[in-house]
């Protein structure tokens, strides 16, 4: 057994390994140790109280893999709901589809009874307003919101604000490998922006047979290189989980012209190992690793840069 998170994770991870080590099914604990972080707004990247996107709104991205029937299920863009993994999950195990987003999520969501939530705290609203305050010029303020919003993109790659996600991939006693994630995306993203974290092959993979893959960062760039899922095909090809993820961070040297930013690439195998290498990243990328006996403890990632 074996449970790779990140930081943002820190909260869940005890709860996860817990299960594991009761002999949970991976799914069952990746789902409840990812709710923990969704409910706390401490967290100010995943959940509640994580930050608006450039009109005010808290709009949530989630996804859960099986990798035993590669069955996944993902939501995007959903607003006014506590735990998007719960919603993505009943998307894998109600619909025939992977993936709803926006008013189909939330619709979805209301049916299904999952709980809902005022996303955005206090905090998250007086930061958004302080932005609003000071940014916009006194005629985009007379004619809000119908301005053009494209031109304050600019803002949500700011290197100061939040644009994390948390990430668990686990394989629990009979040797099933699953992935999930969730999170808020980027502070001041465009409405209906995804990120690759409901990107099934982008932010996470999994496959029983050969391991898992789930990134953080800049998912526009593990989008255009349907990262997590190469990850895991480079270890199908035979190579090992350091040099899969090593290779996956070669591919994203081929990028050209859009954003070119910071990436943490996860990984695991079959095998109980792993590999976390962090690409652009300041050098001190921490993460959670749980191998299957004693506690969960804190690991650094492997930095390169492109």
């Amino acid at each position: 057994m074996i449970l790779v998170t990140n930081n943002e994770g820190t909260l869940g991870v005890p709860t996860t390994a817990r299960l594991l080590a009761d002999q949970a099914a991976a799914l069952d604990a990746i789902e409840a140790g990812i709710r923990l972080i969704e409910a706390d707004p401490s967290v100010r990247t995943v959940g509640r109280g994580g930050w608006a996107n450039l009109i005010g709104q808290i709009e949530l991205d989630a996804c859960l893999m099986d990798g035993t029937t590669l069955r996944s299920g993902a939501v995007g863009a959903l607003r006014d709901v506590l735990h998007p993994v719960s919603v993505a999950r009943a998307v894998m195990q109600r619909l025939p589809h992977e993936l709803l987003v926006g008013e189909g999520a939330a619709r979805f969501a209301r049916e299904i009874g999952a709980e809902p939530a005022e996303n955005l705290i206090e905090d998250s609203r007086r930061v958004w307003q302080e932005w609003f305050d000071t940014t916009l010029t006194d005629a985009q303020k007379a004619a809000w919101p119908h301005i053009d919003l494209a031109a304050l993109c600019r803002h949500a790659i700011d290197p100061e604000v939040g644009r994390d996600t948390t990430v668990f991939l686990a394989q629990d006693a009979t040797g099933s490998i699953c992935s999930g994630t969730s999170t808020s995306g980027w502070a001041w993203k465009y409405p209906g922006r995804l990120g690759d974290s409901p990107i099934v092959g982008a932010g996470s993979y999994a496959d029983t047979r050969y391991g898992a893959a789930a990134c953080t960062g800049a998912g526009e760039m593990t989008i255009r290189c349907g990262t997590a899922r190469a990850v895991v095909l480079y270890m199908k090809k035979g190579a090992s989980v350091a040099d899969a993820v090593m290779e996956a961070v070669d591919d994203m040297r081929a990028l050209k012209g859009g954003l070119i930013s910071r990436v943490t690439i996860h990984a695991i195998d079959p095998r109980g190992n792993h590999s976390v290498v962090a690409v652009n990243g300041p050098g001190n990328n921490v993460y959670w690793l749980w191998d299957g006996a004693g506690e969960p403890r804190r690991c650094l990632a492997v930095a390169v840069r492109l």
